[in-house]
């Protein structure tokens, strides 16, 4: 138990104490192959294809892989007794794993949360369902309109800023199961992705992974997802990704993000369902789940192309079609992409976490490096604009809490930070996190260390 903790919460009264994941753990069992239909957990083999697992069957899209730190991030008082509950057929030798999870900074900032937000009530809060179905209400109303009525410059402005909020504030909580505590809730409203040009499932395979592996510099799909054209990463003068026009990055990178729903709805990915990124990190996407959901990925992104993109022609010449759905379209992706790119590129946000331990062969803190590669900016009316995506550490430590609970876990998270020597990074206003942001794009578009400190509040 942590010091200066003197009770006993329910935290501790209900889950035991994991066992620590060790950079170096080892089991000594045969050596065998990952199935498509198992995952591996610290070490360990699981048959998934029949486990009737309570947050939805969204979990069998990960057969075939190593799914420790998806596991631990998305149960974080879970301990060996809830493995149990599933199928073990065996365990993989000389497995490894970069992080730890149980450290002494993880087990005080989970105690310390859970006494803010009792475990089980991490769910959608009245306020929550409330702001969901204002978004969800505009939502259909404006692209009633866009079908039935007609485009126009306004309704392509108004459209492209519901789709986003459609992204910001009802599927990515729907998506991490954080929506409601019944997981055909999550399931619906997550099509909320598929419903503003994107995919639901290769969503959950690309964020899942960065999440799970947030600015690895081999794992995380999002740190190299605009290559060659924006790097987020610091790559050495010399490195083959590095271009010359990079050093002009801080100018042009938020007009590269324009392009994010052009890029998105008309991505080839929709037919097989195997994220690019995610693929690149390793991630095997053939299961049966996956092959399963590939016709309705399809059928749902004809159905959006039908009414954002040919609907408008039925109203108004070629050209004037084609201008309005791509100010739709650029609107939403500036909406959606600009407060995800503060995220974790940022004046001393960590670029990479796990660079420890490959030099030490120690395993690294997963929770201090979720807070420490991330940052957090404003309060509860950024909030409400963003569902919660400007609270990013708080987010990034504990994914599967509804984004409504992220101002009030906040001073906590912040405390015991600052107790356990961990960099919290905070800026009381967007604009201050967005001149970050351009900074640090710029340092890193000439191949210089982004580290400074401006406008960043309390840490």
């Amino acid at each position: 138990m942590p010091p200066n903790i003197n009770v006993r919460s329910r935290f501790e009264l209900e889950y035991e104490k994991p066992v620590s994941s060790q950079a170096t753990t080892k089991f000594e069992s045969k050596v065998r192959k990952i199935e498509l239909d198992e995952v591996v957990i610290d070490g360990g083999v699981y048959k998934i294809d029949s486990f009737n697992h309570p947050g939805g069957d969204s979990v069998r899209m990960f057969g075939g892989n190593d799914v420790t730190a998806q596991y631990k991030m998305m149960h974080p008082y879970h301990s060996e007794r809830q493995l149990e509950k599933m199928k073990k057929v065996g365990t993989m030798s000389d497995w490894k794993t970069e992080f730890i999870y149980d450290s002494e900074f993880a087990q005080e900032l989970k105690i310390e949360v859970a006494k803010v937000v009792k475990i089980g009530q991490e769910f959608g809060t009245t306020g929550f369902w409330f702001r969901l179905c204002f978004y969800v209400t505009i939502f259909i109303t404006l692209q009633y309109i866009w079908v039935v009525k007609g485009s126009s410059i306004l309704m392509a402005i108004v459209l492209g800023v519901s789709q986003a909020s459609i992204g910001l504030n009802v599927q990515h909580d729907a998506n991490h199961g954080a929506l409601s505590k019944d997981p055909k809730w999550n399931d619906m409203f997550g099509f909320g992705a598929s419903l503003i040009g994107g995919d639901k499932w290769t969503w959950m395979e690309q964020h899942t992974t960065h999440h799970a592996y947030t600015n690895h510099v081999d794992k995380d799909p999002d740190a190299v997802g605009a290559e060659p054209f924006v790097l987020f990463n610091k790559y050495d003068e010399g490195h083959p990704t590095r271009k010359s026009y990079h050093g002009l990055q801080a100018f042009y990178y938020i007009p590269m993000l324009s392009f994010y729903w052009l890029s998105s709805v008309f991505n080839p990915q929709v037919f097989d369902l195997k994220q690019t990124g995610a693929l690149k990190a390793g991630m095997e996407m053939e299961n049966e789940f996956i092959i399963s959901r590939r016709k309705y990925a399809v059928l749902i992104r004809i159905f959006y192309i039908y009414c954002n993109v040919v609907c408008p022609f039925k109203f108004h010449a070629p050209l004037t079609a084609i201008w309005h759905f791509m100010l739709m379209g650029f609107t939403s992706s500036l909406t959606l992409a600009i407060p995800f790119s503060l995220s974790h590129n940022f004046i001393n946000a960590d670029r990479d976490p796990t660079e420890e331990a490959r030099k030490s062969g120690k395993g690294v803190c997963w929770y201090r490096a979720q807070v420490e590669s991330s940052c957090t900016y404003g309060a509860h009316i950024s909030g409400y604009l963003t569902g919660g995506l400007n609270f990013q550490i708080e987010h990034h430590c504990f994914p599967r809490m509804s984004s409504a609970w992220y101002p009030y876990i906040m001073p906590t998270v912040k405390r015991v930070c600052k107790k356990h020597g961990v960099r919290y990074s905070y800026y009381p206003w967007f604009l201050q996190n967005l001149y970050s942001t351009v900074k640090y794009m710029h340092l890193t578009g000439h191949g210089l260390d982004a580290h400074d400190n401006p406008f960043t509040g309390n840490m």
